[in-house]
């Protein structure tokens, strides 16, 4: 999953960066609006970390450009604003989510958890497939009872496919949801990283849908 932060505060942004990398998000950091929008001109993002005091503005500036995209990322504000009038704000703009600073970036994990779970229709972090069980809370996968160890990169992409596990997923959103702008990615990456998963999961956990993408399937544990 690719994350956009959108922080001026240079110290907090590292931090958070560095936290959200080593979850296993790819995260990309602008401190102004103008940073904010050139990235969102390149990239696909699954959500958007934002910041209202901004060098170049309030952030909530940002959420048209935000609510016009194709993709309707989620959208979380973060803000050292803890007036009501502020949250109500930022709610009625567009944001899914409204977290005041200073915050613990655990929650801000579980309450961006939370918005995929409303926006899927599940109402549990637990995604059952067959004889797959993904935690996406704990970040944990079991076959058939048993535990399946991944990699970083594995995982990041068994996430974006279980939170919408219905879902066709294009080649371009998996690729974004793997590698930021100062990543190097080979042509072929893409299909290495979903060859693994099938190895591990099972050749028919991911359906391969010629010309649309790819979707997580139920896999019944007897496959190589």
């Amino acid at each position: 999953m690719r994350i956009l932060l959108v922080e001026d505060d240079k110290a907090l942004s590292d931090a958070i960066c560095s936290y959200l990398q080593a979850s296993a998000f790819v995260v990309d950091a602008a401190g102004s609006l103008a940073a904010a929008r050139s990235c969102l001109a390149v990239a696909q993002y699954a959500a958007v970390f934002l910041d209202l005091h901004l060098p170049d503005g309030d952030g909530l500036q940002l959420m048209p450009v935000l609510r016009r995209l194709a993709d309707n990322p989620i959208v979380i504000v973060l803000t050292a604003r803890d007036q009501i009038s502020d949250r109500i704000r930022g709610l009625d703009a567009g944001a899914d989510d409204y977290l005041t600073k200073p915050y613990d970036p655990g929650e801000l994990l579980a309450r961006l958890r939370a918005v995929q779970r409303r926006r899927s229709g599940n109402a549990s972090a637990l995604v059952q497939l067959g004889v797959l069980d993904i935690d996406l809370s704990a970040g944990s996968v079991r076959r058939a009872g048993l535990p399946v160890l991944l990699t970083q990169k594995e995982w990041a992409l068994l996430r974006v496919l279980a939170g919408r596990p219905h879902h066709i997923h294009t080649r371009e959103a998996l690729m974004d949801a793997l590698y930021g702008f100062d990543d190097e990615a080979g042509s072929n990456t893409l299909e290495v990283f979903i060859s693994r998963l099938r190895r591990k999961l099972g050749r028919g956990s991911i359906q391969t849908l010629r010309g649309l993408g790819y979707r997580l399937a139920a896999s019944d544990g007897m496959e190589d």
